[in-house]
């Protein structure tokens, strides 16, 4: 057994730094939140008093997230997790510093002497010395002399192990007993007991530490107390407590309980969190510091919810703000005239509050949307358009302020008051987008027409509106500037049958030349001045038995039914009931009865059949005007054959006429087609060689008008055409009236073409007053009435003509058939 004497092994320590330092004990450190992951942060620097070499160390709350990692020989420092200063602003970590813990008895040095005797002689007699567990044993044994050593490279360590038992084995060199080589051994336990010594430094226990200081601690309050021991448990020092930083004098420490207590009041406190360096300190007997320990206590302010949020102006707390300003202003505009702060005079998340703007629409927003602590509120525009002065003379909203993470929820308002001064931002809008007007033909000039209004929203001479027209149909018409009323001019005579319809444009505009348009239709209403009224007052008419012959009346009135005229028979000579009228047509016609010359004969007992007949024409209007006419009619009987009643029939309807001869001359040529045709396939079929040839057509009668009878078989197409060998022929100038004919070298005296309908001759310009004609009265007396000259009709001519040249082609047929 032995005893090692006492030597002191003092820890490693950290060396300080300053708030700036990137290289020291990690105290006073901070750090950006967007560092990036992987970037060395900081280097842990120590050293031993001994010189043994360090190791560095560090660890976290349980359950806390590990954002660093160190290495333990270099003590770089790496951050590995992506910080957040809005979810965690304060990072706890504790770090450590560590030495070989040098033990008072030297790795080889001898602890003691084991001796063991063998009373034989020669090998027999020699001993050698063995530890029985060498693998496991700290301890290692000359073989020769018994000396017990510690193996190179360990120490003991009285904290680990307070006693050792080792076992050693005595062995003889062997000899021969009863013939057999033999070998002697023998064991023996060697009992190490391992002294302490002061080579171990105080540790803290319960680490790690957190106190918590309160608004309402008060000066002497007891914040946390920290316990240390001696690491040399087998013969401890007391362990005396001190500062080594991060107090900054408003904490303080008794020496012998380790109790951390408040030397200020909690508003002097100028930080959240307190990191405190507190150290344990071995006291010799004769009251000296010896080895010490160090460990970290974290001292947090806790701020208690006790102040609501709360809106200041420029002179102090304020929970109303005017503003005065004119309507749209730019979207995304700061109001600059209000000056809004808002401020929580807690701490940490109890300072932490939402800001939000309620009030009409989405017209204003409110910035920043969270805030801690302290904040400049500004106000944007949001909806220009909805800041509207006609619509908002003022709008008033609601600033809230809410705390987010607290249990109180404590929360404040304040009014905002915008006022809006107007612009001139709207054009005069009419009531209707067009006004539809009607007014008598006979309204004096200056009679009003319509009454069109516009309103402008906007005040003030912007809002005052003034009415003009213009477009090609005003000419007529003038509008009272302020009033929107329409009417004619005084010089104005409407007449509807010179024009019923007119429209122009009618302008509103403001003082500053914002206008809009309306359209206004007026129709001039049609009145029931004129009487209806014959092209003559004596007609001339011939009647076919079986065909009645028409008169026509027309009225200058406008618009039904003033226009519309009804037929009456007042009075026929020689006799009241031969002849029939169609009140709406104007036709006459005989009584159904009468189906002959004879039958008229019988009732008149005159040969004559010359009839007259007084026509009244009335118009439907009110009230209603009349004319009458001298109709003449001549009866006479039908035309024998089929072709003559026909033209007879038709004679005042040319285009039947006309299509019935287009219908003719196609027949015709679609015969002749197929008879040229017919024969060309049958010479081509002969195969006959043919001379050249000349057609000539075959003379005949020519006339102005080739008509072919409809009624009478077409001749054989070999009387129409010879076929003569090609021979010089003199040339021959003939006139050729027959326009149809092909040959050349021919004077042609073609008819004059029929030209087409002329169009009536324009109106007389009309100027008022200069209607000279009365109005006829109810006994159906003609009106005088101005001449018109009566309109050529073409048309009839050319029905005349075909008519005497039929008339004269029959007769010509009926000459020649024998």
């Amino acid at each position: 057994m032995f005893s090692s004497s006492a030597q002191a092994d003092y820890a490693p320590y950290f060396y300080g730094n300053d708030p700036y330092s990137n290289n020291g004990n990690l105290a006073m450190f901070s750090l950006s939140e967007d560092t990036p992951v992987g970037t060395q942060i900081y280097r842990l620097n120590g050293t031993d008093p001994e010189g043994q070499e360090v190791r560095f160390g560090l660890s976290f709350d349980q359950g806390s997230k590990e954002y660093f990692r160190v290495d333990p020989k270099s003590g770089n420092i790496t951050l590995v997790e992506k910080l957040d200063r809005e979810e965690q602003d304060s990072v706890d970590v504790n770090i450590s510093i560590t030495d070989g813990r040098s033990e008072t008895t030297e790795s080889g040095k001898s602890i003691y002497k084991v001796e063991a005797v063998d009373r034989d002689t020669g090998s027999g007699g020699s001993v050698t010395y063995h530890v029985q567990t060498p693998q496991s044993s700290l301890f290692a044994i000359d073989i020769n002399s018994g000396v017990l050593r510690i193996k190179s490279g360990q120490t003991l360590d009285y904290e680990k192990t307070k006693t050792h038992f080792v076992t050693i084995v005595a062995k003889d060199g062997g000899g021969n007993l009863n013939g057999n080589e033999q070998f002697m051994s023998s064991t023996a336990t060697l009992t190490v007991n391992v002294i302490d010594a002061q080579d171990t430094p105080p540790f803290f226990i319960g680490t790690p530490y957190f106190g918590y200081v309160y608004e309402i601690s008060v000066p002497g309050s007891e914040i946390f107390t920290v316990s240390a021991e001696d690491g040399d448990v087998g013969n401890p020092n007391p362990v005396s407590y001190s500062f080594d930083e991060g107090d900054d004098g408003v904490f303080g420490i008794n020496e012998t309980s380790g109790c951390i207590s408040l030397l200020v009041a909690p508003i002097y406190l100028k930080r959240e969190i307190f990191n405190i360096k507190v150290r344990a300190s071995e006291v010799s007997g004769e009251d000296k510091q010896m080895d010490y320990g160090v460990a970290t206590v974290v001292i947090r302010v806790v701020d208690l919810n006790n102040n609501p949020p709360t809106f200041y102006g420029e002179n102090g707390p304020q929970n109303m703000f005017e503003l005065t300003m004119y309507e749209h202003p730019p979207e995304g505009e700061i109001l600059r005239g209000l000056k809004i702060t808002v401020n929580d005079s807690d701490k940490g998340a109890n300072a932490k509050f939402n800001l939000r703007l309620i009030g009409p629409g989405r017209m204003l927003r409110a910035v920043p949307q969270t805030v801690l602590n302290e904040a400049q509120v500004t106000i944007l525009v949001e909806d220009s358009a909805a800041m509207d002065y006609e619509r908002h003379q003022f709008l008033t909203y609601k600033l809230l302020a809410v705390e987010i993470d607290t249990p109180e929820r404590f929360s404040a308002t304040a009014d905002i008051v915008i006022h809006l001064l107007d612009t001139n931002d709207n054009a005069p809008k009419f009531s209707s987008d067009y006004y539809i007007a009607r007014i008598p033909e006979n309204s004096p000039g200056g009679s009003n027409v319509v009454s069109v209004t516009a309103v402008d929203p906007d005040s003030g001479p912007w809002g005052e509106v003034k009415y003009s027209i213009y477009g090609s149909g005003a000419d007529l018409f003038l509008i009272q500037p302020i009033s929107g009323i329409i009417y004619t001019q005084p010089w104005a005579s409407l007449d509807a049958e010179v024009r019923s319809k007119y429209n122009f444009y009618v302008k509103a505009e403001d003082a500053e030349g914002k206008y809009s348009l309306a359209e206004v239709f007026v129709t001039v209403l049609d009145l029931n001045d004129h009487p209806p009224a014959f092209n003559d007052n004596f007609l001339e008419k011939t009647m076919v038995i079986g065909a009645p012959v028409k008169i026509q009346a027309v009225d200058d009135d406008a618009e039904v039914p003033n226009n519309v005229i009804e037929y009456a028979i007042m009075k026929a000579e020689p006799d009241n009931n031969i002849f029939d009228i169609d009140a709406d047509t104007g036709e006459i016609k005989l009584k159904s009865y009468i189906k002959s010359l004879a039958i008229i004969q019988n009732i008149t007992k005159k040969r004559d059949c010359s009839w007259s007949l007084v026509v009244q024409a009335r118009d439907r209007g009110q009230p209603s005007f009349s004319t009458t006419a001298v109709v003449k009619i001549d009866i006479t009987e039908a035309v024998r054959g089929p072709l003559g009643s026909f033209l007879l029939l038709n004679r005042n309807n040319p285009l039947q006429i006309i299509g019935m001869l287009i219908s003719i001359i196609c027949f015709m040529v679609i015969v002749t087609v197929i008879i040229s045709t017919a024969t060309f396939l049958r010479n081509k079929k002969s195969n006959r060689i043919l001379p050249n040839r000349r057609v000539r057509r075959r003379p005949r009668k020519q006339h102005f008008w080739n008509f072919k009878s409809p009624f009478k078989s077409s001749e054989p197409p070999g009387e129409n055409f010879t076929v003569q060998e090609e021979q010089p022929e003199p040339e021959v100038v003939v006139e050729n009236v027959n326009y149809n004919n092909n040959i050349n070298n021919v004077v042609r005296h073609w008819p004059p073409p029929p030209c087409a309908p002329s169009l009536p001759p324009p109106p007389p310009t009309y100027v008022p007053g200069e209607r000279h004609w009365t109005i006829p009265t109810v006994s159906a007396a003609v009106a005088p009435r101005p001449k018109k000259r009566p309109v050529i009709d073409r048309t009839d001519t050319v029905n005349k003509a075909l008519v005497s040249e039929l008339k004269m082609r029959l007769e010509q047929k009926k000459i020649a058939t024998p």
